[in-house]
């Protein structure tokens, strides 16, 4: 990164440098993987440009379907520049299949198709480690208006739609997801972080029996190896379909 930027944030798997233009960021993907709020730590050689690649791809089929995003273009391979927003501290999950988290906390069994998508919000704080947060709390804490939290979540169900249907046509199933959103210089809403393997749920269907094979996080965080692979193979199927 050209030292004439300056380093705004660094999360677990990105970094965020100023722009020439206030309004916009240049967001760097990073190789770490983390999992359960940090405490297993790696790194993964190619996992940032997978993670860059595949996100412009999404950000771009959901611009076409008229979802505001603040990605504008992919710099270099593992390196895109997006508009500068106002991160919102929640992470807003959508469930279409019950596994993981909801499956420690509920007697729903891992496998189970949900009737219909089911959204969990989340405080983003690593401090608390992310606590599952209510409507009421949001309001209680001034996080955001009422009409900015129905906005957010018609948002996500919408999205939701879009991923189901692309990843279908890619042999993929969407498990599970989570979203960021966040306010630009002009207080409009938009979809911010990443949509990649790192924070989406994926299945490959393109099995012969009932046998899970994740391409995602999973293969880090349940230690099942293969993670490059499955990035790639998830970018590799993307590429072959746009």
């Amino acid at each position: 990164m050209n030292n004439k930027y300056d380093l705004i944030y660094e999360g677990k798997a990105k970094k965020v440098f100023s722009h020439a233009e206030a309004d916009k960021v240049i967001i760097e993907f990073k190789d770490d993987a983390t999992a359960f709020n940090a405490l297993k730590k790696a790194k993964f050689e190619g996992k940032g440009k997978l993670n860059c690649l595949i996100s412009a791809r999404i950000f771009e089929l959901l611009i076409k379907n008229k979802i505001s995003t603040h990605f504008i273009k992919l710099e270099n391979e593992n390196t895109m520049i997006a508009q500068k927003i106002k991160v919102i501290p929640l992470e807003i999950v959508l469930r279409n299949i019950a596994y993981g988290s909801l499956c420690k906390q509920t007697t729903i069994k891992p496998g189970t198709v949900l009737a219909k998508p089911l959204i969990d919000i989340y405080l983003k704080n690593d401090e608390l480690n992310d606590p599952l947060i209510t409507k009421d709390r949001i309001e209680l804490m001034n996080i955001l208006e009422s009409k900015d939290l129905d906005l957010i979540i018609d948002l996500t169900l919408k999205i939701n739609k879009i991923l189901k249907s692309f990843f279908k046509n890619i042999h993929l199933q969407l498990v599970d997801f989570k979203l960021e959103f966040g306010y630009d210089l002009k207080k409009n809403i938009l979809l911010g972080d990443e949509i990649s393997p790192d924070n989406c749920r994926l299945w490959d269907l393109n099995q012969n029996n009932d046998t899970i094979v994740s391409l995602d996080k999973d293969r880090f965080r349940n230690d099942l190896g293969g993670l490059i692979e499955a990035y790639s193979e998830i970018n590799r199927r993307i590429n072959d379909f746009i």
